[in-house]
């Protein structure tokens, strides 16, 4: 009988435990980046950064992900528009822009639908634009892939860093959270173990460095 009523208590507790938990919804707005090509869903940072949540004690429903290797601004607006999506979020990140520049579209129309992108990410979060965290992007000129191909790779970054600079500012003018991550991916010209076998993207190693920091500016 003790050994039943003890049992019943554990169950009781464990309950209890888990009644109290936090839940929260994430949205991650993206391309390639985001969906984390090359490696296993697990280990892109939308799915790392809700594990590093269940480990303080939140539970994230999802995350629910938008994003496709190859997308720019104007197509990841397309598919959101077009996608099943919960009316609001507790929390959005928002990664876009690599493909504009590698396929040499202007800085200007970036702008303009980059912006578009996060107002409809604000919206998504409820207005609460410390709930929207914009991830800068990504240096691909400075990985092995680049300079194997032959790329030009400080022309790369200097339009990488113009293309940041506007998402710096636009995060700045509607006051969302802003990680900066791209220094960190210019360590994969000498570190191969950021990067998937394809030596263009990055690997869950470095996608846990991004989750890492997105998670220091939640509001959990």
């Amino acid at each position: 009988m003790k050994r039943l009523i003890l049992f019943i208590a554990i169950v009781m507790i464990s309950m209890e435990t888990t009644a109290q938990k936090k839940q929260v919804s994430y949205l991650a707005l993206g391309d390639s980046y985001t969906i984390g090509e090359g490696v296993a869903a697990e280990q892109n940072f939308p799915h790392q950064l809700a594990a590093l949540m269940h480990k303080q004690g939140v539970e994230v429903k999802g995350p629910d992900i938008v994003a496709k290797t190859g997308w720019t601004t104007d197509e990841l607006m397309t598919a959101i528009n077009g996608a099943k999506l919960l009316p609001r979020y507790d929390y959005v990140t928002l990664l876009i822009g690599v493909n504009n520049q590698y396929r040499g579209r202007s800085v200007n129309e970036y702008t303009l639908q980059f912006e578009m992108l996060l107002m409809k990410a604000i919206k998504f979060a409820g207005g609460d634009t410390s709930h929207v965290i914009v991830v800068s992007i990504p240096d691909w000129g400075a990985t092995p892939f680049a300079k194997e191909k032959g790329v030009d790779r400080a022309k790369v970054t200097e339009e990488i860093n113009a293309f940041n600079k506007e998402n710096n500012r636009i995060a700045y003018q509607y006051k969302v959270k802003y990680v900066n991550i791209t220094a960190g991916t210019r360590e994969a010209m000498v570190d191969p173990e950021l990067l998937t076998n394809d030596k263009l993207h990055y690997s869950g190693v470095e996608y846990q460095r991004w989750a890492s920091a997105i998670l220091k500016l939640m509001k959990l």
